[in-house]
């Protein structure tokens, strides 16, 4: 069994209710179907009912509840509650009204906020902004987390390296270029979702163009100060660094170029030292590895909304929604 299989078998345990916000989009409807014939997750698709007839085709939806935010009887304690939630920030019942009835992002995090959903996916034809906005106002950041990050979840075909083939690349989605502490916690939070999503035990890299002192830079100098902290923050955690890719993942390399390490060579959890690295990397292993990408998938919210690529298929969509409703299950 396929890592996307194992998860959809876990999500199916445990069936969690997910919304799909993005209901101008074909790849939607045929995701939906797709979701609700294998019984990954109950569905809740937001949008006028009348676009959502007109939209979904020749797909199959009918198992998925139609949320109209201006029929629903839900809507207006959203208003209220998001009111309640943003006042500070001057938003009156007129703003808060127009918001959720025009932009169903927003909607979409209120039914999580107000225990209705259990997550949400979209970004197949948002920004990633817009994707996380609506849940860095409304969701806040989970419980002992300092910051939101991304990362993608990497199955690379015929390989054995990593965790047979399976990585987290982080941050590829988010932090444009993470200090030595927001670098640290991200490689905490990356750690935290392999143990949730694979069950195994991560073994977590800190990346650099350095290993243990071939070079010096300050780009390197960042990456040996985060290890540093990571450590401090998590002492139990197999954290090494700073390491080049491919001391961290090929295991004769990490024997010869960090001897003793017991985390080169046998890496899973890749932290890459900014975005600009991380998203260029995940998409060479996309794209001429032919591996899976999933993501970018997000840890440190309070409840589990999830980006996707805007070249995303129906397919990855479908896969993004069983992590999320698996992250559920281990909020």
């Amino acid at each position: 069994m396929g890592f996307i299989d194992e998860i959809k078998a876990r999500a199916r345990a445990e069936k969690k209710t997910i919304v799909l916000p993005e209901t101008e989009d074909k790849r939607t409807y045929k995701a939906a179907e797709s979701i609700l014939k294998e019984g990954t997750a109950n569905l809740i698709l937001v949008g006028s009912k009348e676009e959502i007839e007109k939209n979904k085709g020749t797909y199959d939806i009918s198992g998925a509840v139609v949320v109209d935010p201006a029929q629903s009887d839900r809507t207006n304690g959203y208003i209220a509650k998001l009111v309640e939630l943003r006042q500070k920030k001057g938003m009156t019942e007129e703003q808060a009204r127009e918001l959720l009835l025009n932009n169903y992002l927003y909607y979409g995090v209120m039914m999580v906020k107000m225990g209705d959903a259990d997550g949400m996916v979209s970004g197949a034809c948002h920004s990633s902004a817009d994707t996380l906005r609506p849940c860095l106002q409304i969701l806040k950041t989970k419980p002992g987390t300092k910051l939101v990050s991304a990362f993608f979840l990497m199955v690379v075909p015929d390989c054995d390296m990593g965790d047979n083939g399976t990585f987290i690349f982080s941050d590829a989605g988010l932090e444009q270029n993470p200090d030595p502490e927001k670098l640290a916690n991200i490689a905490i939070s990356s750690a935290e979702s392999f143990r949730i999503l694979t069950g195994h035990e991560p073994v977590v890299a800190m990346l650099s163009h350095s290993t243990k002192g071939s070079a010096k830079h300050a780009d390197v100098d960042k990456v040996v100060e985060a290890t540093r902290i990571a450590h401090e923050l998590d002492p139990e955690l197999k954290l090494d660094g700073e390491l080049q890719l491919d001391a961290a993942i090929v295991p004769e390399v990490g024997a010869s170029k960090a001897p003793g390490s017991e985390v080169a060579g046998h890496a899973n959890v890749l932290i890459f030292p900014d975005l600009d690295a991380g998203n260029i990397g995940y998409k060479l292993v996309q794209r001429l590895g032919k591996a899976e990408a999933y993501g970018p998938l997000t840890q440190g919210i309070a409840a589990p909304v999830n980006d996707l690529s805007r070249g995303c298929s129906a397919e990855d969509i479908a896969g993004v929604v069983a992590i999320t409703a698996v992250q559920a299950q281990n909020m």
